[in-house]
């Protein structure tokens, strides 16, 4: 079974784009869609990823394959919307293999 049969959600990952000017003259930032792939969201309630000085909690994890995606950016997956707070690079031993979200649903 490959890595890829297992990505059985479709993600739509968005990026700021700038808009339309607001009340004051700057552009407005709105999300605006950069990448549609395929993913596997699993629950992650509970789950933490420490680094040396910061631990941060996260709602689902989100695996995707190699592609560019930031924690600037937002995910929506089967119509919820996560903010992403973390990206990690998985590696095969060649190079990098796939990547691991750490997500926290939008509240709205």
């Amino acid at each position: 079974m490959s890595f890829a049969s297992l990505l059985i959600n479709t993600c739509v990952i968005e990026r700021f784009v700038a808009g339309a000017a607001d009340a004051f003259g700057n552009p407005a930032k709105n999300w605006g869609p950069h990448l549609t792939v395929d993913g596997r969201l699993s629950s992650a309630t509970g789950r933490e990823r420490q680094d040396a000085t910061e631990v941060t909690q996260v709602d689902e994890m989100l695996f995707l394959e190699d592609v560019d995606v930031t924690e600037h950016d937002r995910v929506t997956v089967d119509g919820v919307t996560f903010n992403i707070v973390f990206v990690t690079d998985k590696q095969n031993g060649t190079g990098n293999h796939h990547k691991e979200l750490g997500l926290v649903r939008v509240k709205s």
